[in-house]
């Protein structure tokens, strides 16, 4: 999903309006005729909605980074009845419309009302040019949606004498509208910067009154110097909220790939397997971190030329996961980004799915050498070779790191004839015993993992598909 900032002051229902703009996306039974019990309810939808020009004038002037997209109505009152007139709208009516303030307080209200009436007509147009020329916003996100366009001749003049091109009005009712909203709200470049904002804000909300000590990544770090300190956390998830630009560029394949060499350069000094749990989703996502990092740090760059908004999703969630403890529900900011895998919806059984039997060809293929105990080192041998890679293709090796989590996070069914240590069999053991004849697997110990799982099964095991 994309967020979304709307201007409107609903002079008519507000129940319709809300449902000719964004019926495409939510049933109208999340539309309110009360305007601030709709502003409420879209809010926590994303839809950020402003009943005023001034209230819209200071979101974009401070809280521009929230939202992705803006649908802007024309005809706009000054501010709310139960506003006061702010500095930077009388600032704006002196600069723009020569309003100048009159001793005599009765005659400067009829002023300033006059004035506040002239405003009404065009309010949209000036934040439009706030947005585009003070701003930078790009006007492709822009949508003015309006009953009253075609009206304002001399805001046409305007634009016409400025060498401005006029931005494209639509009546609210038109269907283009919702195809607007729609394609915009469902664009996977969007959805996938949104989640990453929304991640990095959390994170830094979560931590705020938290002791580093706690920090599940400074686990796999063997020198104090190495270990995140609070600012390192800081540094490091505002640059990585602040990395995609709003506007999607020409080559997407070079951001993609610069924003996972950030991503991961921080596992640098990280060494998973020192850890003492090798069967639990912490120990996976680090293991799927540390390597990505080293692919993409050495030989093996070519492997990250073609990524997709799934991919980078994929890898920011293991990240995320690797370096905070973020518990066992499904977070906002996840939520935003599992739509951007497909959704089996339903349970699967592992032992239908063909990729086991792949990786014991992998493993026949490199038996020489005794230290390819499991799918990571045989995946980093293969990748170490530049005719392997060219052989496999860089796909392969891509969906490799997702089935990576399947393999670090399986283990065997306790039948209860022995210990637990011994039935919580690692899946990679299952490659060197070639023994995959095993049990249940059980994926959906929390509510993350089944909702993580269900998402991302078909990208992990495209065969089986």
């Amino acid at each position: 999903m994309s967020y979304f900032l709307w201007i409107e002051d609903f002079e008519n229902s507000a129940k319709v309006t809300a449902n000719d703009v964004f019926g495409s996306i939510f049933d109208d039974s999340y539309f309110a005729e009360d305007k601030r019990k709709l502003k409420n309810e879209l809010k926590q939808h994303g839809i950020f909605i402003e009943l005023s020009f001034q209230n819209g004038l200071s979101f974009v002037r401070n809280h521009l980074n929230k939202i992705d997209y803006i649908i802007l109505d024309i005809d706009l009152i000054a501010y709310s009845k139960t506003d006061e007139i702010n500095n930077d709208v009388l600032q704006l009516l002196k600069t723009f419309q020569d309003y100048q303030e009159i001793a005599d307080g009765t005659e400067n209200e009829a002023l300033l009302k006059k004035e506040c009436d002239n405003l009404k007509e065009i309010a949209g147009f000036y934040l439009y040019t706030e947005l585009v020329v003070e701003l930078g916003f790009p006007k492709k996100h822009i949508l003015f949606c309006s009953n009253h366009g075609e009206n304002t001749k001399r805001i046409q003049e305007a634009f016409k004498f400025a060498k401005i091109d006029l931005p494209k009005i639509r009546e609210k009712s038109n269907p283009e509208v919702q195809n607007w909203v729609k394609e915009r709200y469902e664009n996977p470049y969007s959805r996938l910067r949104r989640g990453i904002i929304e991640g990095c804000k959390y994170v830094k909300n979560k931590y705020a009154n938290i002791s580093i000590n706690d920090l599940p990544f400074n686990k796999t770090i063997n020198k104090p110097d190495k270990k995140f300190t609070f600012d390192d956390i800081i540094d490091y998830i505002n640059v990585l909220e602040s990395f995609l630009p709003l506007q999607k560029p020409t080559d997407e394949n070079k951001l993609y790939k610069l924003f996972i060499r950030t991503l991961t350069h921080e596992w640098e000094a990280a060494e998973p397997k020192q850890l003492s749990n090798k069967r639990d989703e912490f120990y996976a996502f680090a293991s799927i971190m540390k390597i990505t990092r080293n692919w993409i740090a050495h030989n093996s760059t070519a492997i990250f030329n073609h990524l997709n908004e799934q991919d980078v999703a994929y890898l920011f969630i293991c990240n995320m996961r690797a370096i905070f403890n973020l518990g066992h529900k499904v977070k906002n900011y996840e939520e935003i980004l599992f739509p951007l895998f497909s959704y089996t919806g339903v349970d699967f059984d592992m032992n239908k799915i063909p990729f086991v039997e792949n990786y014991i060809k992998l493993f026949n293929e490199l038996s020489k050498n005794k230290e390819h105990n499991h799918v990571d080192e045989i995946l980093n041998t293969l990748q170490n070779d530049k005719q392997k890679i060219q052989e496999k293709g860089n796909a392969f090796f891509i969906t490799g790191l997702y089935q990576l989590f399947w393999f670090l996070t399986a283990s065997e069914e306790n039948t209860g004839n022995n210990t637990a240590q011994e039935h919580s069999t690692n899946l990679n053991q299952v490659i060197i015993s070639r023994d995959y004849s095993f049990k249940t697997f059980d994926y959906a110990k929390t509510e993350f993992l089944k909702s993580f799982s269900q998402h991302i099964y078909s990208r992990s095991f495209p065969v089986a598909n």
